[in-house]
C-alpha cells in the first residue's frame, strides 16, 4: 500500500481515486490537497471513461485537518490556502468531461461534503452520517460547499445543517437529494463498481455533455440553454457513439 495521501490508478477505461489517511479519517491537510489537485489534472490528461472515488478505513472523509490548522505558524494564512487548493481540485473535478461517482462510507464532515457535491453519482454506506460540523470548531463553510449545498438540498436545509448541526443519515441524505443511492455497508463498493460499469460501457460524450448541461444549468439562463440544447444533440447525433436508427425503431416501445 502506497504511503501517499491520494492514490490513483487507471485501469479498463476507470480513473479510481482513493483518499488514503485512514489514521486521520481522510481528513485534508494542505499537502493532500494539492496531492489531490495533481490527481485530478492526471485523470484529465488521461481521459478515463468514467472516475471512482473513495476512501481507505472507517471514514470517506472528515474534512480539513483540523490538526495541522492548530499547528501552522499562520493559521490563517494557512487556511486559506488550504481551503482555496481545494476547492480548485475539487472544481476541476466537476467540470471533468466523464462523469464521476462516490462510494462513500462512515463520516462525510466538512469539506467531505465539498467532495460529495462535486461528484455527479454519490453511493452511500447506510451507516454514513452525514453533516457540516465547521460551527462545532468555530469556522465557516469552505471549498465551496455554501454555494452548492443550497442547490443540492434547498437554502432551507442548507442553512439547518449549517446552523444546528444537524446530522443526517444516509437514508435521509438520499430523500433530501444529496446522494443518488444506499447500500448495505458491505455492499456500498459493489454498488458503486456496478454503476461505474454502465457508465463505461455508455456513450461517453453524451453523458459528458450530459453532465456538463445539468452542472452548467444553475448559471445559464433558459435562453441560453435553450441554444445550448439543440446544437449540443445536433453534435452528437454526428458521432460515433450515435449510429443511424434502423427504420423499426421507435421510442414508445419504453412505454
Amino acid at each position: 500500500m502506497s504511503d501517499k495521501a491520494v492514490l490513483y490508478e487507471l485501469r479498463d477505461g476507470v480513473a479510481y481515486i482513493t483518499l488514503n489517511r485512514p489514521e486521520a479519517s481522510n481528513a485534508v491537510d494542505l499537502d493532500c490537497a494539492r496531492l489531490f489537485g495533481d490527481v485530478v489534472s492526471r485523470v484529465a490528461t488521461d481521459g478515463p471513461r468514467v472516475v471512482l472515488i473513495d476512501g481507505r478505513g472507517k471514514c470517506f472523509c472528515a474534512g480539513g485537518d483540523v490538526s495541522s490548522m492548530v499547528t501552522a505558524p499562520d493559521r490563517a494564512s494557512y487556511l486559506h490556502e488550504l481551503a482555496s487548493t481545494l476547492e480548485a481540485g475539487l472544481r476541476r473535478l466537476s467540470e471533468l468531461p466523464v462523469p464521476v461517482v462516490a462510494a462513500v462510507h462512515g463520516a462525510v464532515a466538512g469539506a467531505g461534503l465539498a467532495v460529495v457535491l462535486n461528484c455527479d453519482v454519490v453511493i452511500a454506506a447506510r451507516s454514513t452520517k452525514f453533516l457540516m460540523a465547521y460551527s462545532g470548531v468555530g469556522l465557516t463553510p469552505d471549498c465551496g460547499v455554501s454555494y452548492l449545498l443550497p442547490r443540492a438540498v434547498g437554502q432551507q436545509r442548507a442553512l439547518e445543517l449549517a446552523l444546528t448541526g444537524r446530522t443526517l443519515s444516509a437514508d435521509e441524505a438520499m430523500a433530501w437529494g444529496l446522494v443518488a443511492q444506499v447500500a448495505q455497508d458491505e455492499d456500498v463498493l459493489r454498488r458503486a463498481g456496478e454503476v461505474v460499469t454502465q457508465i463505461a460501457h455508455a456513450a461517453t460524450s453524451a453523458l459528458g455533455e450530459a453532465k456538463r448541461l445539468t452542472r452548467s444549468s444553475w448559471e445559464s439562463t433558459r435562453c441560453d440553454s435553450a441554444l445550448d440544447e439543440p446544437a449540443t444533440i445536433a453534435r452528437a447525433v454526428g458521432t460515433d457513439e450515435a449510429p443511424p436508427l434502423p427504420a423499426r425503431f421507435r421510442t414508445d416501445r419504453a412505454c
